[in-house]
């Protein structure tokens, strides 16, 4: 079971301690964003830190009600109804941050994969290029049986933070393309997910044969598949294609009998930065 203790969550945030100070040892194992207490309550997990933009009561309510352990407000709101007291007679920790919540749920990833991303100094407040989350996998050639399922996860990540859905798809399409090239044609590889407020970055670094043409595999229909790949739906040639086509910026870089490096870019609200 993944934990972080709520002090982590706090300086993550840069957030004020509303009420709790004496509770941010206590560890949390779930995040739940949502402005929907309906939604709280009907699929919140006990144990959880709650992020909303809603600064009632009834956020702490509802909070206390599905066992979370603390409550944190986005975009520097503050309840002022009592909620402070409440919060206390219950054992919550209440916490303001300055932050959006895509931006707060970005930094608790962060956190929660032990990658500070804290806004603790001036300098660090001030960059705007600070790397937000960062994610390792690992595929294994001819393993067709697991194929998708990198690439899969890394769609899951998007969505939970709440990337445009028309980004996500583009990032998930070029990841899977990726993917199941190296479980046809390399030995194993190692893809990394990075995270920033401009962009998503995935590569995709395999141990393979390498390509010999990396403007000919380009091409679309241009594929080395056998025919046992074939008959199991893959090998059609539009692989690096389709990554070309989703992705703003691709660089492939190859060399024959070591391996590929694919390095996908997609911009994060049109940013071209």
């Amino acid at each position: 079971m993944c934990v972080v203790e709520i002090g982590r969550i706090k300086d993550a945030l840069g957030a004020l301690v509303i009420e709790g100070e004496e509770r941010l040892g206590t560890v949390v194992e779930h995040v739940y964003a949502s402005d929907l207490m309906s939604d709280v309550l009907a699929f919140g997990q006990p144990h959880s830190i709650l992020l909303t933009g809603l600064a009632t009561q009834q956020s702490v309510i509802s909070a206390h009600m599905a066992e979370f352990r603390g409550v944190v407000y986005v975009r520097g709101k503050k309840p002022k109804d009592g909620s402070a007291g409440f919060a206390r007679e219950s054992g919550l920790v209440l916490l303001s941050t300055e932050m959006d919540m895509y931006e707060a749920c970005l930094r608790i990833d962060a956190a929660w994969t032990d990658r500070r991303a804290t806004p603790d100094s001036a300098s660090e407040a001030g960059r705007t290029h600070d790397l937000l989350l960062s994610r390792d996998f690992f595929i294994e050639g001819n393993d067709f049986t697991n194929a998708g399922m990198v690439s899969t996860e890394v769609k899951a990540v998007l969505k939970k933070i709440g990337f445009d859905p028309k980004l996500v798809r583009r990032v998930a399409i070029s990841t899977y393309e990726g993917e199941m090239n190296v479980v046809m044609h390399a030995t194993k590889a190692h893809v990394t997910l990075a995270v920033s407020p401009q962009c998503i970055d995935v590569v995709i670094d395999d141990e393979g044969k390498g390509i010999p043409d990396v403007a000919l595999a380009l091409q679309e229909g241009f594929t080395t598949a056998t025919e046992e790949m074939r008959a199991m739906g893959f090998g059609s040639g539009m692989g690096l294609p389709n990554i070309n086509r989703n992705a703003d910026e691709l660089e492939i870089t190859s060399e024959v009998g070591k391996g590929t490096r694919l390095q996908m870019r997609f911009r994060v609200n049109g940013n071209t930065s």
